[in-house]
């Protein structure tokens, strides 16, 4: 059964919590707030768990919500969700709960703009991944700036300020190329001869194969925009358009305009360097959302947006010559998984290095993996791709937590303060060696299975392309267990790590969650996949309808939710 209005319920409760904290508490209240701000957070990812009703055997968008809006500029408020959305959703509305569980002790100044803005920022990014329309889309991707910028710049480190106006200006600069690409779509959406051309079966297939209450979403939303004289933001429709615009320069260019937008957020290399300092200087829920959860909107983008929108430049080998747009994101994913690699391995070189740098760089090599997943653009990579966004939230995240864990203890995060810590931590050295495997890649946890597909859809469409990225997942290796030695073998010699307490009862909490995962997924990961498999396949029909994927079997139609 499923419970109507349910993503609305989803994104908007967040935002509920924080207007109660924010006239209903007192600042004093402080104990108060976060353990109500805790449940809060904890209802909601228990609404969300009323996403795996999602029907995987049909796939495209479900649990649908449509009504007016502007109509004056065609937008609508809608609300939709695939397979690959759905897991983004439930992601982020648990490690939610971990980030506020996780801020109990750290946050000790102004606790009631804090969980405030921690709920207003999960309310933005949930939004992004539940939004129909691509003017709501926006609006929820620029408005979870703001709470991450203050989250960053009130409760960070000594160079939070940098930081936080680093952060916020990277990602402004590249929203403004996405925005002039998002107004160039909607007016091509008003174009009656590329409108006209769209044929029923694309609909159909962007839809979902059986998914009437979508297909009827989408033709809704065209007829509605026809008959006020305006376009659509649509997002299914805007997909299926770009079956029909013409491979030159404006598809390239377009494709740019939002490709620069999403890899700033990814961040891809060059585009890495305001993530290192965000990290940093952040709160350790703040690296935990950052990492796990809005690195997610980038990657995210590129399978919504750049891979249906721009389906010829996503597969060209030659406008530039002798190569085209899809070698240049596959050379600045490449490039970025063994960059970030090395960067990471400096960290453990260096005597006195970061660990949570060490992790932010981490990140930018495993995000080159999710990108070069998504430009193989055949089932496997794209499969892969999309499961380690999953991954990585995963073991991302609980790697910041424990940096914030050591951290809350010692006050530093250079490894050469650390040496012989299982001796006296023994659970923290357990769980530390855990997700340390995990971001390996050993067998029978989560990063293997995802780096596995994706590099062997790499493999599918060049050879050399899952050469290079496995040289980075080998550094990824090296500078992991080079780390762990670092920290946690030998004898302390260091006074101050003599008297160190292991982990707590809530810090076992809301780090188990993060074991079982990892554990869950690399057994047995089937259940995901299955969310992902008919959405991924519908989107390599869509941009290479050459490529031979089965066709999904028609299921029986549903209706969606009008108010």
């Amino acid at each position: 059964m499923k419970i109507p209005y349910l993503l609305s319920l989803i994104t908007w409760l967040p935002a509920l919590g924080a207007i109660i904290i924010l006239f209903l508490f007192r600042k004093e209240r402080t104990g108060a707030i976060k353990r109500f701000a805790t449940a809060w957070f904890a209802l909601d990812f228990l609404a969300s768990l009323g996403l795996l009703a999602y029907d995987r055997r049909m796939g495209g968008y479900q649990f649908l919500e449509d009504c007016q809006w502007i109509p004056v500029i065609g937008a609508r408020y809608q609300m939709a969700a695939d397979g690959v959305a759905v897991l983004l959703i439930l992601l982020t509305t648990l490690l939610g709960w971990i980030a506020s569980l996780s801020s109990w002790e750290y946050i000790q100044k102004r606790e009631k703009e804090y969980y405030v803005l921690l709920l207003l920022l999960q309310s933005s990014v949930l939004g992004v991944f539940c939004a129909g329309d691509l003017f709501l889309f926006f609006l929820f991707f620029e408005v979870s700036l703001v709470p991450m910028y203050f989250l960053i710049g009130i409760w960070g480190g000594e160079r939070r300020l940098y930081a936080a106006i680093k952060f916020f200006l990277y990602t402004l600069v590249g929203s403004v190329g996405l925005l002039l690409g998002i107004i160039k779509m909607y007016f091509l959406t008003q174009d009656p001869q590329l409108v006209g051309a769209v044929s029923e079966a694309t609909k159909a297939l962007v839809a979902g194969a059986g998914n009437e209450a979508a297909l009827g979403m989408l033709q809704g939303s065209l007829a509605a925009a026809q008959a006020n004289g305006t376009g659509t933001f649509n997002i299914m429709f805007m997909q299926a358009l770009g079956s029909v615009i013409p491979m030159g320069a404006m598809q390239v260019l377009l494709f740019f305009a939002f490709a620069i937008g999403f890899a700033i957020k990814v961040p891809m290399w060059p585009f890495h360097t305001w993530l290192p300092d965000a990290h940093v200087e952040a709160p350790t829920a703040g690296s935990v959302v950052l990492a796990g959860i809005l690195l997610k909107l980038g990657t995210y983008g590129f399978y919504r947006f750049n891979l249906p929108f721009f389906p010829k430049a996503t597969i060209d080998q030659s406008y530039f010559g002798s190569f085209g747009v899809r070698n240049v994101m596959v050379i600045l994913a490449i490039i970025s998984v063994i960059y970030g690699a090395l960067a990471a391995m400096y960290f453990v070189v260096k005597r006195d290095g970061d660990v949570k740098k060490l992790v932010a760089y981490s990140s930018v090599s495993s995000m080159g993996i999710v990108m070069l997943g998504l430009f193989s653009m055949n089932p496997n990579g794209l499969n892969g791709a999309v499961l380690h966004m999953i991954n990585h939230g995963i073991y991302s995240g609980a790697l910041f937590l424990l940096v914030g864990i050591i951290y809350e203890r010692r006050h530093t995060r250079s490894v050469d303060e650390f040496g012989g810590l299982s001796h006296v931590m023994p659970g923290y050295a357990a769980v530390f060696l855990g997700m340390a495997m995990t971001a390996i890649g050993l067998p029978l946890l989560c990063v293997f299975i995802s780096e596995f597909l994706a590099l062997r859809g790499a493999f599918e469409a060049n050879p050399w392309w899952a050469g290079w990225a496995a040289l980075g997942i080998i550094l990824n290796a090296g500078y992991m267990l080079w780390l762990y030695q670092r920290m946690f073998f030998g004898n302390i010699e260091n006074p101050k790590n003599e008297s160190l307490k292991d982990l707590t009862g809530r810090e076992w909490a809301y780090m188990t969650p993060l074991l079982v995962m990892s554990l869950w997924i690399g057994v047995y990961p089937k259940p995901f996949i299955d969310f992902i498999q008919q959405p991924v396949a519908s989107i390599v029909r869509h941009v290479r309808p050459d490529y031979p994927v089965t066709p999904a079997a028609p299921r029986a139609p549903q209706t969606a939710e009008k108010r």
